[in-house]
């Protein structure tokens, strides 16, 4: 039989770092292959070449009788294939749903609601998820995550079922479930080929074939038989070991951890009647246990079942809602700093600083916890030797094996001499050598140093290695005591199946689950329509998985709907134009009756508003330097008799020009009202003919549109234009760039959905909700600031559904290069509001700019929507005087929406 997967010399390079190389292998078909090695090896990487969702960078590779290579062939086999990549329900999304989350992926491989219906019924039957239909996927515990995935995979029969590691950091129960539902279905489908990587050897012995994968080569293939055959080992992680390269294995000795003295050390935890409840959920009920100086304590148990809450608890970081924890004899709740240093803390994730070197961190972490400056030398230097990473004190943690940077975490825990060290998985995904190494240096802490060590663990060799372990479920304790009495009171062999056993019996599970029904086939129309041309169904699938999203999200959805009103009201008051009650003095020197007259007439202007006189000089430009007033007028000595008399008289006018635009309109202001008054005195003083003679035209001027010269009257509408391109850009530009983040995008890569469906698909929502925002915006206009709509709505709102197009598209366009949502955000409020304020028209017209600035101004789209806005509310024009408007709008969102297509890329590069 041909075999169902064959790479040809194949290679990845990823900056200087080579994860493939040159690797030539065959998977049989109708088989499950495992491929086992640590974390960092290639696994992962050669999984997503093999998928499709990866760019092939060198060799061939041939899945399912074709060459990946060849976008005709990725799309034809992509049905047949089905992807779980690696991490707890990576493929999946946290707030939909279990049904959702199928339904989303039923509609992504085209099936009807009555196919969806059956197959889901199915698969929620087979593993155990039925009475979990409506709870959301991020309430899961890791291994129903994992089975919702697998559920999600197979819902449309694949051919190749290819599983990422799908097991790590899941309970051993929940993994013996999860391989008795694949076996299964391979029952029902034996033709079914499987390709599995893992971290866990006992997994793995039962596989059909193994590949062993070290630094992107190939060690060795064959079954797990043969493996032993050949390296004369008793055990899978023995016979990897032997596998490796001799300058790997060099300085690797088995872990030795010395009995611990019975009865001896002081207890340095306590846990009495611990209780943690969340509303109406117990997470942690009534829990009792203690923990000794220097004692190796496992902490095991299912996925969810209360572990990180109750290590929360015990150290302070989450208060009890009943019983009591006690740290070093004292109450948690009563442990100051100086006991709280006495715990080092390391986290299963690296979270040092990758941008500070190895030594760098050490240094970094005494300071933090107060070393004297003069031993913080000394005990770097010491950590260095003692850790063994002394050759790599320079490097950055980044360019480190996963096995090194955990060393130095441990390290950096250590430094500060604790009392206690609080370990959360730390050895997942790191290879065998590497634990084994890390177990050898917690042993020696615990027993020559004295530390307490309190580790969480799914590898029950590693539990093997404890002192003692606690067993929880359900928020409760179920046993405490040395592995082999564990052992022994299951009389059971090992410790996982006596971990089962009482996972088992807590449960209520005391037989095997009956094997589920056979899945329903598709139908024979289904796969066709799969690959051919372009599908509703799929658009539609993310569509309602958006607005879904959406409606979960309160804070997005509040910034939908209700957004842009607020931004109305903020702008449409904060932009007014209008020169009102501006604030000004007088520094009058003549005090005659022509003076006082004079600012009689200014403050007689309802623009104006008279403030107390000014004193001298000093006084004036503190007052304008301090805004207590706008506009200073200075009136010289002898102001009266000059105008009596006709001789040159000056006024000065100092106006606060911090605000050129107004600055200028007070100045104007300021102008008109003393013509008129100058006017005035000419008509007392020369009679109404003469006065008339000064003048031989007179200009009458008339506001056509806007009869009152009001700012709203011409900020209003223009908001409207302001708004629907910022909010509903900014919207859109999460969505993709969120799954990118997520991890989600994969979904696109592996699954038959195009690059239009998908983009098209998160588009609508905002489409619909940047049209529910002009509707209130045009609402508030009109009612709220009484701007009258003079024109035809119907073309307004057709532009509206136009231009909301432009902005959505634009918003696509910024998630689709952006590879972080702060990056699209930050992008997409450049694109919209620096443009559409400065460039579009909003406060000074086209005509005037000049260069780069009157470029934007006529390319931009915003400018052309904005003339419709005025137009419509002001001019009263239609659609037969703005459909030329339309057309560079309409245009800008094929060239968009184009863009956004050849933008995003249907695998990863």
């Amino acid at each position: 039989m041909a075999p169902v997967i064959r790479l040809r010399d194949v290679s990845l390079t990823f900056g200087a770092t080579r994860a493939l190389d040159a690797i030539s292998l065959d998977f049989p078909a109708g088989a499950i292959t495992g491929v086992v090695g640590p974390d960092g090896v290639g696994k992962s990487t050669m999984f997503s070449l093999i998928a499709g969702a990866r760019v092939i960078e060198a060799g061939q590779i041939e899945v399912l009788g074709g060459d990946m290579a060849q976008a005709g062939h990725r799309q034809a086999v992509c049905p047949r294939i089905a992807f779980m990549p690696q991490g707890l329900g990576r493929n999946l999304y946290a707030t939909l749903s279990v049904t959702e989350n199928l339904e989303f992926f039923g509609r992504l491989f085209g099936q009807d609601k009555a196919e969806r219906d059956a197959r889901i019924s199915g698969l929620l039957r087979s593993t155990g998820l039925e009475t979990f239909r409506d709870r959301p996927a991020g309430k899961l515990s890791g291994g129903m995550k994992q089975k919702l995935g697998l559920c999600c995979a197979l819902i449309h029969d694949p051919d190749l079922l290819i599983l990422d590691e799908p097991t790590t950091g899941v309970d051993p129960l929940s993994r013996r479930q999860f391989w008795e539902l694949i076996a299964t279905i391979r029952a029902a489908r034996p033709a079914m080929s499987v390709v599995v990587a893992t971290a866990y050897m006992e997994e793995a012995a039962a596989f059909d074939h193994l590949v062993a994968m070290n630094a992107g080569h190939i060690l060795a293939t064959g079954t797990a038989a043969q493996f032993l055959k050949r390296t004369a080992t008793a055990s899978l992680e023995e016979a990897f070991i032997a596998l490796l390269p001799e300058a790997q294995q060099q300085g690797h000795r088995a872990v030795i951890i010395p009995k611990r003295p019975p009865g001896t050390g002081e207890t340095v935890i306590e846990a009495r009647g611990l209780t943690r409840r969340f509303g109406d959920f117990t997470a942690v009920d009534h829990v009792d246990f203690n923990i000794k100086r220097g004692e190796i304590f496992g902490f095991l148990g299912s996925n969810g079942c209360g572990k990180t809450t109750t290590m929360k608890m015990l150290t302070g970081l989450l208060p009890a809602s009943e019983g009591e924890a006690f740290l070093f004899g004292q109450r948690v709740t009563e442990v100051d700093m100086e006991m709280r240093r006495k715990v080092g803390f390391m986290s299963q994730d690296f979270s040092l600083y990758s941008e500070l070197s190895v030594e760098q961190n050490l240094v970094l972490q005494a300071q933090l916890f107060n070393l004297p400056s003069a031993s913080v030398a000394g005990r770097v230097s010491d950590m260095l030797t003692r850790f063994q990473i002394a050759d790599v004190a320079d490097a950055m943690p980044d360019d480190l094996p996963l096995g090194v940077r955990q060393r130095l975490s441990l390290a950096a825990a250590v430094i500060p001499s604790p009392a206690m060290l609080i370990l959360d998985e730390p050895t997942s995904g790191v290879d065998p050598i590497a634990r084994d190494m890390f177990w050898q240096m917690m042993a020696d802490l615990s027993r020559n140093d004295g530390v307490t060590i309190f580790i969480s663990t799914h590898f029950m060799n590693e539990a093997q290695r404890c002192d003692r372990i606690s067993l929880m479920n359900a928020g409760r304790v179920l046993i405490c005591d040395t592995p082999a009495n564990v052992i022994k009171s299951r009389n059971a062999t090992t410790l996982e199946e006596a971990f089962i056993a009482t996972l088992q019996d807590a449960e209520g599970i005391t037989a095997p689950a009956a094997p589920a029904a056979p899945l329903p086939p598709e139908t024979p129309a289904a796969r066709p329509r799969l690959w051919h041309g372009f599908s509703l169904r799929r658009l539609w699938s993310y569509t309602v998985r958006e607005v879904l999203e959406l409606r979960r999200d309160p804070i997005r959805s509040t910034l939908a709907l209700f957004g842009s009103v607020l931004l109305m009201l903020i702008l449409a008051y904060g932009l007014n134009l209008d020169v009102d009650r501006v604030r000004f003095a007088v520094l009058d020197q003549d005090d005659s009756v022509l003076s006082r007259d004079y600012v009689i007439n200014i403050a007689g202007s309802p623009s104006f508003r008279l403030q107390p006189p000014i004193r001298d000089h000093a006084e004036l430009d503190h007052r304008l330097q301090s805004a207590d007033i706008a506009v200073a007028f200075e009136l010289p000595p002898n102001f009266g008799r000059d105008l009596d008399r006709g001789t040159q008289t000056s006024i000065g006018v100092w106006i606060d020009g911090a605000m050129p635009y107004r600055g200028e309109t007070v100045q104007s202001y300021v102008v008109g009202i003393h013509t008129q008054w100058i006017a005035g005195i000419a008509r007392r003083r020369l009679g109404a003919a003469a006065a008339a003679s000064l003048a031989v035209v007179d200009i009458a001027t008339r506001f056509r549109y806007n009869p009152d010269n009001l700012s709203v009257v011409a900020m209003a509408p223009a908001m409207i234009p302001l708004l629907l391109l910022m909010i509903p850009a900014m919207l859109t530009a999460l969505s993709v760039v969120r799954e990118k983040e997520l991890g989600s995008i994969v979904n696109l890569y592996v699954t038959p959905v195009t690059r239009a469906e998908f983009l098209i698909g998160k588009q609508l929502p905002y489409v619909v909700l940047g049209i529910v925002n002009f509707l209130l915006l045009t609402l508030m206009a009109t009612a709220l600031f009484g701007v009258p709509l003079t024109g035809d709505f119907a073309t307004l709102a057709a532009s509206a559904l136009v231009f909301v197009l432009f902005s959505t598209s634009f918003g696509l366009l910024m998630s689709t290069f952006m590879n972080t949502q702060i990056a699209a955000i930050f992008g997409t409020a450049l694109g919209t509001i620096i443009p559409a304020v400065q460039f579009a028209g909003l406060i000074n017209p086209i005509s005037s700019l000049a260069g780069i600035g009157r470029v934007i101004g006529v390319l931009h789209p915003v400018t052309y929507f904005l003339v419709i806005c005025r137009a419509v509310f002001s001019k009263g024009l239609g659609l037969l005087e703005l459909w030329p408007s339309m057309l560079p709008i309409a245009g800008s969102v094929l060239v968009l929406m184009g863009l956004c297509i050849i933008l995003l890329k249907k695998q990863e590069g």
